[in-house]
């Protein structure tokens, strides 16, 4: 079955390079969507724009550091030069860096806290303004994680910050709703991406044991619940939190 969502929607991902932000990107543009890819890497964004020209769709590649304010107030005036206007954000792009509180360094609790909340207000900021002053409402999609929600050992910042970016869904989705914009979070469990390749099969089978579905989540899984959250499906959903992690939370 075939979708077209997005027809002629000018969709911006951060953090497209890789893992769900390159998979949200190719399905955005799959349902015809006219893809804004955003990355700090170049060449693997640009390769993603390749993927998705090679199968005839529509994108184009802007080089952003979300931790920085300027850099992301560019990436939207580059998208609206380039497609006229914004339909969909998802703000994506995120690190970890794993410590417990005593031996966090305070120069790696900022970097977390700069990219994964201070980048995801940059986004919904620039979004919001773009959206009133067209006029024409908007959807924001935020990247969230279960960590938001439950803890774990020594992920003290990086659940931090998406404890902030949920609440942040919340206000931004509430505040502006009257006004057509919708905000909410995607809150995955732990996903096949790049990121995870290096681990070791004990260690994932243990990860793939925490949730109750028995393994790990693959990209599409996620693209999917966010393409439905950008999309006119979720007309009516706004300021919430989305969990796809195959029940991880429910136990």
């Amino acid at each position: 079955m075939s979708y077209n969502r997005f027809t002629n929607k000018a969709v911006i991902v951060t953090g497209a390079a890789s893992g769900l932000g390159e998979s949200a990107a190719m399905a955005f543009a799959a349902e015809g969507a006219k893809v804004i890819v955003s990355d700090i890497s170049i060449e693997q964004g640009q390769a993603v724009v390749n993927k998705i020209t090679a199968q005839g769709g529509q994108a184009f590649f802007v080089k952003a550091d979300v931790s920085n304010e300027e850099e992301v107030k560019n990436l939207f005036e580059q998208a609206v030069e380039q497609y006229g206007k914004v339909d969909v954000i998802f703000a994506n792009a995120g690190i970890n860096i794993e410590a417990n509180v005593d031996e966090l360094d305070s120069k790696d609790w900022q970097r977390i806290i700069d990219i994964n909340l201070n980048g995801v207000f940059y986004c919904d900021k620039y979004a919001v303004q773009q959206f009133k002053k067209q006029g024409t409402g908007g959807a924001i999609v935020n990247n969230g994680s279960i960590h938001s929600m439950v803890a774990r050992d020594k992920l003290t910042a990086y659940s931090a910050a998406k404890g902030g970016v949920k609440m942040l869904t919340q206000m931004v989705g509430t505040s502006h709703a009257k006004e057509g914009i919708r905000c909410n979070m995607v809150c995955p469990g732990y996903i096949n991406t790049p990121l995870t390749e290096t681990i070791t099969p004990e260690i994932r089978a243990g990860i793939a044991a925490l949730h109750p579905i028995g393994r790990m989540g693959e990209p599409k899984e996620v693209s999917a619940a966010v393409l439905f959250l950008a999309s006119d499906d979720a007309s009516f959903i706004t300021g919430t939190s989305l969990l796809v992690d195959g029940g991880y939370t429910a136990v």
